[in-house]
């Protein structure tokens, strides 16, 4: 049978924003998603799904049956918020101090809630079973792979994984569909440089580690332009540099912080070797020492073909409200991992509309969506799901 999932989405309209608005009144950070969970999981049991709560600490997990025997389809929305002051003015506005949902995390809940209920009423035309998976701390790195340990990709488990990220770079009526790697892999690292301190007015006293930094920073550049294929995209980049106590005192230590982007899994030992290459190198020219620590990093996004060219397929029937591309990011994501034991995609849809000035970028404290693209997520995903199990949009 078809079924016009847009337009059962779009009857959703105003309970979608007035979700998302107050998940957006209320963020909580990673493993802090108490009262979101709380929600998420109420709202599934009033939908009659299978409920299970407390996965990966504050994760929740929904299935819904269909009426037949079919394939499992997991769908994943993160629920965590962002260590940020928000700048906005919108009725809507953080209440939390110091906390805000600046990546579009609240507007993913609210799709997830509603392509919950719309299949849940459609649940005598699915054959198979969607398995709802509300993630935790996808922003520090460790929701998916929490939750995984609690065994979410266990019983059942999925035969397809989909997820989307709204995302700002597009504008909304705009989807994102790759075959292949479409989020970038990441790995993050500290480097605490060592020198001697001394005074400020006497620095040939001393082997002053701020100048070293410098030095450092613009030398990790040279690994992208130097040392990486040019048809290999990576970035590096410094976020934090702690140093000094006063204007006048040469410090004894700078400890710096940063993240690395790429692609392909080959070239993250390439890039590891070369920081801890020129941080030594660098170091050592100047009379300091660095010592480099690298932290766990996660791997990139990968589509799978047949699971993208089938989502370009069911959003074709679409073509009036979504206009389809293919634009991988350098942005990365912990939901590859859930993506990894079976043939997965995890689509960039359109947020941002430019003519209202709703395209700040992720984690900018006046980032904002266009909240059309919660009707459009809900309809355009609840048609690629109903696909796999028994129904045409």
């Amino acid at each position: 049978m078809t079924i016009d999932f847009l337009a059962d989405a779009a009857a959703l309209r105003d309970e979608l924003i007035e979700r998302r608005r107050d998940f957006h009144r209320h963020p909580e950070l990673a493993f802090q998603e108490h009262r979101t969970a709380g929600i998420v999981a109420d709202e599934l049991n009033q939908l009659g799904l299978e409920v299970q709560t407390g996965i990966g600490q504050t994760g929740v997990v929904g299935i819904l049956e269909g009426a037949s025997d079919g394939p499992t389809v997991l769908y994943r929305a993160d629920m965590d918020a962002l260590p940020i002051h928000e700048a906005n003015s919108a009725e809507y506005v953080s209440r939390a101090a110091g906390v805000m949902h600046a990546c579009g995390h609240d507007g993913h809940t609210a799709i997830a809630l509603g392509i919950a209920k719309v299949l849940s009423k459609r649940r005598d035309d699915l054959g198979g079973r969607v398995k709802f998976v509300f993630q935790p701390a996808e922003e520090v790195g460790g929701g998916a792979s929490s939750m995984i340990a609690d065994g979410v990709l266990e019983t059942p488990a999925p035969d397809y994984t989909l997820g989307i990220h709204l995302w700002n770079d597009l504008e909304v009526g705009t989807v994102s569909v790759v075959s292949g790697p479409t989020m970038s892999g990441a790995g993050v690292f500290e480097i605490t440089i060592t020198g001697k301190g001394g005074h400020g007015a006497m620095p040939h006293q001393t082997a002053d580690p701020i100048v070293c930094s410098a030095q450092l920073i613009l030398a990790l550049q040279t690994i992208v332009s130097r040392n990486v294929d040019p048809l290999d995209l990576v970035v590096i980049t410094i976020g934090t540099l702690e140093a000094g106590s006063a204007r006048n005192i040469i410090p004894q230590t700078v400890k710096m912080a940063g993240s690395f982007r790429l692609f392909r899994e080959e070239t993250r030992e390439l890039v590891k070797t070369r920081i801890q290459a020129v941080a030594d190198g660098v170091a050592s020219a100047m009379g300091c020492r660095a010592d480099v620590d690298f932290g766990l990093g996660i791997g990139a996004v990968v589509n799978d073909a047949e699971v993208a060219e089938r989502a370009r397929h069911v959003f074709a029937n679409y073509a009036d409200a979504l206009t389809v591309v293919q634009q991988p990011w350098m942005a990365s994501e912990d939901v590859g991992l859930l993506m990894q034991r079976n043939p997965s995609a995890y689509l960039l849809v359109g947020s941002a509309n430019h003519e209202r000035g709703l395209d700040y970028p992720h984690h900018h404290p006046q980032f904002d969506i266009d909240e059309d693209v919660l009707p459009l997520g809900v309809g355009m995903m609840s048609g690629l799901i109903a696909d796999y199990l028994g129904v045409n949009s």
